[in-house]
């Protein structure tokens, strides 16, 4: 299994493929490499793909610290570099998309270009910020694990089956609660509008529906140049002989449809 080390920290990772731009994948919180599986069976037939897991995550060391997001961010720039990642496109998912948006800010030399998908809360309102602080404290008590499942179980889409849903909660229920907390004091702390403006690649944040934190009248005045889209999921149909058809989701950009997919359900 291959495995990158600095110092104390030894980070897991996956590679395959050939073929320009290379594609790096960060998964979200509490969560690990396997959650971008599709992505990176997909995309390997025509890009390198390089995928791992955050420190305190899936098989990458558990620190103690280092969970801000600047730190993460810090992690995957000495990735790439120890093992030969250059000008990839990044593509984050959740707190993954905040990630990279810390890394195009940091070390603006390193990605070619950003998709935040369904990123955290980037420039959220006070209300937003406290809910957060609010979870991060309940993580951080006696009843914290309760508080985590609820919050993975109540997340999970409508598409989902049950395996799925077994397999997301089990492996976000599974890092350790000190870990979690931190990474949500990390969201709290971090100074999104700031890595926005010094963010200088293309950057594409891609919600999955209104998002007040994410809102492009939100963003828009920090990096003007800024793509956003969101993902419209219609329902499957079903197909003369009676079987189900997949559900489709449509991806729209700048207000132009890109493209649709087809998915049995969806993973975070």
């Amino acid at each position: 299994m291959p495995y990158a080390r600095r110092d104390d920290l030894s980070l897991y990772y996956e590679q395959a493929g050939r073929g320009d731009p290379p594609l790096v994948f960060v998964h979200g919180w509490c969560c690990d490499h396997s959650f971008f599986k599709p992505q990176f069976e997909y995309f390997q037939s025509s890009h390198a793909v390089t995928t791992f897991d955050l420190r305190g995550c899936g098989g990458s060391d558990r620190l103690e610290d280092g969970y801000d997001l600047p730190g993460l961010a810090d992690d995957l720039a000495w990735l790439c570099a120890e093992i030969g990642v250059s000008r990839p496109v990044v593509i984050g998912h959740s707190l993954g998309g905040m990630i990279a948006i810390e890394l195009a800010a940091r070390h603006p030399s390193l990605p070619s270009a950003v998709i935040a998908d369904d990123p955290g809360p980037i420039n959220p309102p006070p209300e937003i910020g406290r809910i957060y602080e609010g979870f991060a404290m309940e993580l951080e008590g006696p009843d914290g694990e309760a508080v985590r499942r609820t919050w993975v179980e109540d997340g999970l889409g409508p598409t989902a089956d049950a395996e799925q849903r077994h397999r997301i909660v089990k492996t976000m229920c599974s890092v350790p609660l000190s870990v979690a907390a931190a990474g949500i004091r990390g969201l709290v702390a971090w100074n999104g509008v700031a890595a926005l403006a010094l963010c200088t690649v293309p950057l594409l944040v891609l919600s999955s529906g209104p998002d007040e934190s994410n809102d492009p009248a939100r963003l828009l005045p920090f990096k003007p140049d800024l793509h956003v889209g969101m993902t419209v999921t219609l329902e499957g149909t079903r197909a003369k002989d009676g079987s189900p058809r997949a559900n489709t989701r449509n991806v729209m950009v700048d207000g132009k449809k890109l493209g649709a997919a087809s998915s049995e359900g969806t993973n975070p």
